[in-house]
């Protein structure tokens, strides 16, 4: 038995799997990422300039990034923010990168930027990585025409003068861009709008975003951040459900917003808290899936959490304004316990974007110079990303509470799929601080014959990956389970993850 630096306590969990009901799919969108420019998550993280001879790039993008993304299965890339992107004006980052004007960054550390990296830049790196773009259009500061004119840019082939500009610039092809952000926390940063004010922009902005050929548009309206449920209900009842295809969503897992507390050396009470607000993910979807359900019974118009995560306070001597932090073995936690809960609500949520993926917030990959390294966050992405686009297994689940101070949640999370295989795969997450979790799966439905596992775990919940140990945090695999007549027995330690893999 594996005990990572916690009491060798033992609590029951019991779980029952309806193998045989499999029948929603979970949308690989759900396991999407996001890129702001936002610190070193462009400049420096995933570009260095296609002149670097000293770190191994494909034009300036760094190939070590790009390789890690592939493994990752990145499904879709948000970009190029959050509150950037409604100051963001796409034309100035196209063209010759000699001839392109300079901006200040307002929203994040006020550095000037050289538009270096722009629509060709990102739009091309997708497609190494295997990715989807997805754009948040500027409606904070941008005009109808302006957003009208970015979509026709990547996605109308040829004869508009927009296509013609694109293939002047060096893309015969369009890139035919499907989910399309109508600006970002329009409450706030986007625009510090009401809900009324916004549904009615974003009718007009909508109607001018024209479908293409092959290209055509999801559009997503920008939606409500935590309990703000009176903003969900505005839009659901003001914007034509023809003219939306997805409601955003945004909840970080922050201790508080006067002060988030530290990325590592955190105490046990941070950590709870910091599970609490994860936890608080289920009730969030929960609460504007029944509003959403009021106004849209058949669930045509998704639910999509396009920034979600962990925030703490910098890293002692970096930027305020960059967002960097550490990645410990408490972000795995948030990792796993949010997609369990995006999994078991895969009838609403279609997708979603944890925030950032290099440098910034909860990010998968952390860059010095020419090293690289993979977070915790990372590995438990590739762990679960055997769920993307499988069909959700319906649970039962009785687990006991991780309890503090008198405070209770529940300590253990699970969500199955059935894979086009028909493997069915298992993902555990037990947060408890303490306790090792016993747990019993009944398998109801289908027989099946072999059982194999993954597990993250370390000894201690700060534990993470740096520069000199960059494989301190990694997955291994996993013999714990037994199957025994259509039952699986296991023990999770404390603070880990585990995915199971069963097979006939």
């Amino acid at each position: 038995m594996l005990v990572c630096g916690a009491l060798a306590v033992l609590a029951q969990t019991k779980v029952t799997l309806n193998t045989d009901l499999a029948k929603t799919q979970i949308n690989k969108h759900i396991y999407g990422h996001f890129a702001e420019h936002l610190g070193k998550c462009i400049y420096g993280g995933m570009y260095v300039g296609e002149g670097n001879t000293k770190i191994p790039n494909t034009a300036g993008v760094r190939n070590d990034v790009i390789q890690a993304l592939r493994d990752l299965k990145v499904p879709n890339l948000r970009w190029p923010g959050g509150c950037f992107a409604d100051a963001y004006q796409w034309k100035d980052g196209i063209g010759p990168k000699a001839n392109r004007p300079k901006m200040v960054n307002i929203w994040w550390g006020g550095v000037t930027e050289d538009n270096s990296f722009g629509t060709h830049d990102f739009l091309d790196m997708c497609e190494r990585i295997g990715a989807e773009p997805y754009l948040a259009g500027n409606v904070g500061s941008g005009t109808v025409k302006d957003l009208a004119d970015w979509v026709t840019y990547v996605n109308h082939p040829a004869g508009s003068p927009m296509s013609e500009l694109r293939k002047k610039n060096g893309r015969e092809t369009p890139w035919n861009v499907k989910l399309w952000g109508v600006g970002n926390e329009a409450w706030g940063c986007g625009g510090n709008m009401t809900a009324e004010y916004y549904s009615n922009i974003y009718r007009q902005y909508a109607t001018f975003m024209s479908d293409h050929k092959d290209a055509k548009l999801y559009k997503i309206a920008s939606g409500a951040s935590d309990g703000q449920y009176d903003w969900t209900e505005t839009l659901m009842k003001n914007i034509p459900h023809n003219m939306m295809q997805g409601v955003a969503l945004h909840h970080y897992s922050v201790l508080s917003w006067g002060d988030k507390g530290p990325s590592v050396g955190f105490s046990e009470a941070q950590y709870f808290k910091t599970m609490d607000e994860a936890w608080k993910m289920d009730e969030f979807i929960k609460g504007h899936s029944t509003i959403m359900d009021k106004y849209d019974p058949a669930k045509k118009v998704a639910l999509i959490v396009d920034e979600w995560g962990g925030w703490y306070n910098v890293e002692e001597g970096t930027n305020p304004g960059f967002l960097y932090q550490q990645n410990t073995m408490r972000d795995a936690m948030i990792a796993g316990l949010t997609l369990n809960i995006f999994n078991n609500h895969a009838d609403r949520v279609k997708g979603a974007n944890l925030a950032q993926i290099v440098n910034v917030l909860q990010a998968v990959i952390l860059t010095n110079e020419e090293k690289m390294l993979l977070t915790p966050t990372y590995h438990v992405m590739k762990m679960y990303n055997v769920h993307q686009d499988a069909k959700l297994i319906p649970i039962d689940i009785e687990a006991p509470s991780y309890e503090f101070n008198g405070k209770k949640l529940t300590a253990v999370s699970v969500s199955a799929s059935k894979d086009a295989q028909n493997a069915v795969n298992i993902s555990l997450t037990n947060i408890d601080y303490t306790k090792v979790h016993e747990v019993t799966i009944n398998l109801r439905g289908e027989d099946f014959s072999k059982v194999s596992g993954q597990i993250l775990a370390s000894s201690k919940i700060s534990d993470h990956n740096t520069f000199e140990q960059p494989n301190k945090v990694s997955i291994k695999d996993f013999s714990g389970a037994k199957l025994e007549k259509g039952v699986l027995k296991l023990t999770i330690p404390a603070y880990s993850v585990v995915v199971l893999k069963v097979i006939k």
